[in-house]
């Protein structure tokens, strides 16, 4: 599913025009460090922060030479992953998000951007009088 959200995805620029289609990068977990995903993100242009699962470097080591670089990726960038995990947790309070009940992406997409809405309408403000 990490491509067609990809696809999906679209980053409004600072000023007007359209917004782009391509994102400047990519953070994601170690699930998403397959060959494929890794491979179409390479061919769009954009930079790639996902880290290589403990397995996947024992065989590129294992196949020595033939095994290919080792993988590159920004550690300091990765750690900014841990907010966008964090609002994830704060969505699966909304129990049919966590038990994904409903059988339409639509209604699904339609329940993770109503808990939004609240969960940001529950925040406290920041700003002082």
């Amino acid at each position: 599913m990490c491509l067609p959200v990809l696809d999906a995805k679209r980053v409004p620029r600072v000023g007007p025009g359209r917004p782009r289609t391509r994102p400047d990068s990519v953070l994601a977990d170690k699930a998403y460090s397959s060959r494929a995903i890794r491979a179409e993100l390479r061919r769009r242009g954009i930079v790639t922060v996902i880290p290589e699962p403990r397995d996947q470097q024992g065989h590129r080591r294992r196949r020595g030479s033939r095994g290919g670089r080792p993988i590159t990726y920004n550690p300091i960038a990765y750690r900014g992953r841990n907010v966008v995990e964090r609002s994830f947790n704060a969505l699966k309070h909304w129990r049919g998000l966590a038990t994904r009940y409903d059988k339409l992406a639509v209604v699904y997409r339609g329940g993770a951007v109503l808990a939004a809405i609240l969960s940001w309408l529950r925040t406290p403000s920041t700003k002082t009088p």
